[in-house]
């Protein structure tokens, strides 16, 4: 609320106690926009095709250590490639050396599961023992079964 007009009260003003907000609200709105900003700019921009996945996620860390086997079987640690066998120095140096730090394996789904397999090995064989498969979000489907053994309808048609 204002002050008010007050008749005869002469050349003082009266105090106003109440905070303006106006400002804060310039920072929260710019803040918001920085972040808006800033947050798709935080992750692994290495391209795969990630099959789906109808589980919860897990919580994130807030600097997580992605190793990404692209459907041309090449690695890339965050977004930088690396061999095979540079893989376990790179992670010790990335992670400072931290065996119980968590590795999210991220791997194109045209992967053949014996490929996939090798690097989790090789993980496992670096001393990473707590690997998190990445995979899309997708909204669970519910399974329709046909009533007592039919057939269901094609797609498309109804019953």
């Amino acid at each position: 609320m204002g002050g008010g007009i007050r008749e005869g009260a002469g050349d003082d003003l009266v105090e106003n106690h109440e905070i303006n907000v106006t400002p804060f609200i310039d920072v929260m709105l710019v803040l918001l926009i920085i972040f808006m900003v800033a947050a798709p700019l935080a992750t692994v921009d290495v391209n795969v095709d990630l099959p789906a996945s109808t589980s919860t996620p897990a919580e994130r860390p807030p600097e997580p250590v992605y190793v990404t086997l692209k459907d041309d079987l090449t690695l890339n640690l965050g977004n930088n490639p690396v061999a095979r066998e540079a893989l376990a120095a790179d992670l010790d140096r990335m992670t400072e050396g931290k065996k119980d730090t968590r590795i999210f394996l991220r791997a194109d789904k045209a992967v053949d599961y014996g490929q996939f397999m090798e690097i989790m090995n090789l993980l496992r064989d670096a001393g990473y023992l707590k690997i998190a498969l990445v995979g899309l979000e997708t909204l669970p489907q519910p399974i329709a079964s046909p009533p007592d053994g039919a057939s269901p309808a094609p797609e498309g048609q109804q019953p």
